[in-house]
Order: C-alpha cells, then sequence, then structure tokens
C-alpha cells in the first residue's frame, strides 16, 4: 500500500529501530510458558492486533475476537485500528517497545521490507507450511522474506484492472484489447478534447509500472545483498516510453496530478454530460463507485456497482503479446512483533487469519484471501474472474531495506510527472538510477 508524505519524518526512525534490534530478529516473550514452540499451554493475557485502515470489515474482526476467546480460554483480543498515513510512524514507536507494541500487526505489502529487514517482526518460518505454504501469494511472500525466512505472511490482496465504458468502445467499433499496443491504439482512437480515451495522471506511476513489469523490466535488482535501481535498463526504458506515449495521446488528466477518483471520470456527468473517460485502471473495490445511481436499504443514493453490464465492464491489462500483462498488486501483509510478549497467542491468532473460515470470509467480504485455495469464495462474476486473473500475474515494488525512503520521499512520482511532460526517457532514468540506488540501501 501506499506511504503517504507524512510518513518521511518516520524514515530515520525506522533506522533507529534496527539498532534497538540490535540485528536479532529472535522473538521476545514474556514467560517461557508464552514462547513458541513449547508443549506448555501459554498464559492468558490480553493480545493485540493492529489493522491498518477500514478495509478489515466488523464482522470480521468480530469472528477474530469471538473464536480467538473459544480457542484460547482465559485470553482475549483487542483489536484497533490505525490510520495509513500514520501507520509507520506509530510502528517506528511502538515496535520497539515490549510494553507497548501490538502482538499482531497488518502492513501494507510496500512497507514490509522497512521492517522485516530490521529485525521487527518475529520469524515465523516454522508455521509458513502450517498457514499455506506455497499456496500463499508468492510476491506477498517474498517482500516479507529476508534470508530464506519468513517475517511476515500475505494477509489480503487487491488487484488493479481496466474498468470502461463498454457503451462508448461499442460505438466506436472497438472491442476488448488482446495485446497492450492494440490496448494503446484503441485508447488513443476514443480520446476526445472532454473525455480521455485513458484517464491517468502523470504522477501515477503505481499504475504506469506495468508497462515497465509487462515489457520484462524491472524497478531495481539486488545482487550480494546490495540493491541497484534498474530504470536505464533497456526492457525497462522500452515500458517507460511506452507508457509515456499512452499518457500523451490517450489522457487528458494534468501531468502533476496522481490518485484522482478516476471512478467518477467513467459515470454520467450531471444533466446528462458525457463522461470525462472511457477507460480507467483502478483497484477492484472501484466497481463500487461506478454505475448508475440507485437507492440504498438506508434510503441513500449510491452507484449501482455497474449493474448495467451494456454500459460498463472491465478487463485485465493485456500483455505485450497477449495474456494478462503483470500490475503492481494492492494489500497487506500480517506479522507479529519481535517484541510481543505473548508470542504463542500471537501465533495462535495467525493460525485463526489462515484458516479456512476465515480465508473464506474475506473472499466473500470482496478481498483476495492470502491462500490460493480459497479464491473461488470471491465468486464467479467477471469481476472476480478478472481480480483472480490479474492478481496471479501481479508484481510488487522492490523488498529493499530503503524503499520506504523512496515512496516517503515521492522520488517516482517526480520521475513519472517528468516523462509525462515529454522528458528523455534514457536521460531521466539514469539520473534517477543515481537518486534511487543509494536510498535503496539505506544511504539516501
Amino acid at each position: 500500500m501506499r506511504i503517504v508524505r507524512s510518513a518521511a519524518l518516520a524514515i530515520a526512525g525506522v533506522m533507529a529501530l534496527a539498532a534497538c534490534s540490535s540485528g536479532s530478529t529472535t522473538p521476545a516473550a514474556s514467560s517461557g510458558s508464552d514462547a513458541p514452540g513449547t508443549s506448555a499451554a501459554p498464559e492468558a493475557a490480553d493480545i493485540t492486533l493492529w489493522v491498518a485502515g477500514g478495509d478489515t470489515p466488523q464482522e470480521l474482526r468480530d469472528y477474530l475476537i469471538t473464536t480467538f476467546a473459544e480457542q484460547n480460554p482465559g485470553s482475549t483480543l483487542t483489536i484497533e485500528q490505525q490510520d495509513w498515513g500514520d501507520l509507520v510512524t506509530k510502528l517506528t514507536t511502538a515496535l520497539p517497545d515490549p510494553a507497548n507494541t501490538p502482538d499482531v500487526v497488518e502492513v501494507g505489502n510496500t512497507q514490509s521490507p522497512t521492517f522485516t529487514t530490521i529485525g521487527a517482526f518475529a520469524d515465523i518460518t516454522d508455521m509458513y507450511d502450517e498457514l499455506g505454504g506455497s499456496k500463499l501469494l508468492q510476491s506477498f511472500v517474498d517482500v516479507g522474506k529476508v534470508d530464506g525466512k519468513n517475517y511476515a505472511l500475505p494477509y489480503y490482496f487487491g488487484s488493479r484492472y481496466m474498468f470502461y465504458r463498454k457503451d462508448i468502445w461499442d460505438a466506436a467499433g472497438l472491442s476488448v484489447p488482446t495485446t497492450l499496443s492494440d490496448f494503446a491504439a484503441d485508447v488513443k482512437q476514443l480520446r476526445t478534447d472532454t473525455m480521455s480515451g485513458f484517464a491517468m495522471g502523470g504522477q501515477d506511476w503505481r499504475d504506469g509500472i506495468s508497462w515497465v513489469f509487462a515489457n520484462g523490466g524491472e524497478l531495481a535488482t539486488q545482487d550480494g545483498g546490495t540493491w541497484t535501481s534498474t530504470l536505464s535498463d533497456p526492457k525497462t526504458i522500452t515500458g517507460l516510453q511506452q507508457w509515456q506515449s499512452i499518457y500523451q495521446t490517450a489522457s487528458n488528466v494534468p501531468a502533476t496530478e496522481r490518485d484522482v477518483a478516476y471512478w467518477d471520470f467513467l459515470n454520467d456527468g450531471t444533466d446528462g454530460a458525457a463522461p470525462e473517460a472511457a477507460t480507467i485502471m483502478a483497484p477492484g473495490w472501484a466497481r463500487w463507485s461506478i454505475g448508475d445511481l440507485t437507492k440504498n436499504d438506508a434510503g441513500d443514493e449510491v452507484r449501482d456497482g455497474m449493474a448495467d453490464t451494456s454500459k460498463f465492464g472491465v478487463f485485465p491489462l493485456p500483455g505485450v503479446d497477449g495474456g494478462v500483462a503483470p500490475v503492481f498488486a494492492g494489500g497487506s501483509n500480517i506479522a507479529i512483533s519481535a517484541t510481543s510478549q505473548h508470542q504463542q497467542l500471537a501465533r495462535n491468532l495467525l493460525k485463526i487469519i489462515f484458516s479456512p473460515e476465515y480465508q473464506t470470509m474475506l473472499g466473500k467480504h470482496g478481498l483476495g484471501p492470502a491462500n490460493s485455495d480459497y479464491v473461488s469464495s470471491l465468486g464467479d462474476d467477471v469481476f472476480a474472474k478478472t481480480m483472480i486473473e490479474t492478481a496471479a500475474a501481479s508484481k510488487l515494488t522492490p523488498a529493499a531495506p530503503g524503499w520506504a525512503a523512496v515512496e516517503a520521499a515521492f522520488v517516482y512520482e517526480d520521475l513519472f510527472q517528468k516523462i509525462a511532460e515529454g522528458g528523455d526517457v534514457t536521460a531521466l532514468a539514469k539520473q534517477y538510477d543515481e537518486k534511487i540506488t543509494p536510498m535503496l540501501n539505506g544511504q539516501g
């Protein structure tokens, strides 16, 4: 998930946390009875789970609280919600403090390396197979792993795909594209002075890196523990140039924009005005902000979730030679604090979270289950199928210790804006490689 600008102030604290951990990832326990791997039942206690934002519905929170109490007599679970914008700062303060640390934490997938690489989370490698093993979403597993050991595992995933005005595409004689070049040609054709063929702000690199991934490029690579920014790699250059072209020929959104509510662009305007876009790229949950206006049971005016399938539709971003292009995956990981005094109880909570019952509940509420055995719980409509298809091909940002610093400094936003404004991609790639490489290694 995204780290907002306020998190930049926390990065120095995160690095200080590494010193507090003294390079050790050995979990702290309040007593031998609560140390993982012991045969004795853990001492009863109240443990705390931090969830990020409101993505975990109340029904799921209630299930965790009730089930944990049933399975751990005398113990209770308290769930506290943290805002995404404050999460890194709060974790940086709380994780080193055994008296105040949350026992289990949800953390954004792109935030995971910041904490896993400094020993802030407990080693749960011995639970990997029990919690799902190879069935867990691999890209999320990778960002929670250090030196072959697991410190954070997937909690839920989301995925980006293309939402489009099917009626507008049909009127132009266009069908769902099967290659990346077909998509570029189609959205260029659909653009008008008042409507983007494909609406995307110039700073929206989280969407834009799909063109890098589709061409086999990478943002960074690791060799012997050292990370190197690879924007200058020929494959990455090709992807960035393709993105520059599609932005300049298909989007009316300013180069200075990012995180726009693109879903609003697909809806009809007031007084019958035409939509502002024929196509957007957004996470699956955007569906519920798209469609014709209706009223819910409470009498509130809401969108109908694209109920009119002759008017609205979705499809995965196609690859260079067909198939599905890799897109950046949204979602979260979950981990146990290394300083938690209730390690065994925290592990017991993870067993509930990765149980078939809870994984199925995630899917039924529109959150991609961590375990692929339960993705069918998302449903079988076109939205579920597209989400599953795109998630299977998804990629994440580099699992570098300094990645949070890169995000917090808005480096990629600046780079993509300059590319959108027509800058020389090769020259910019070289310039930003020199800037990003030290940051990836905690030197920036």
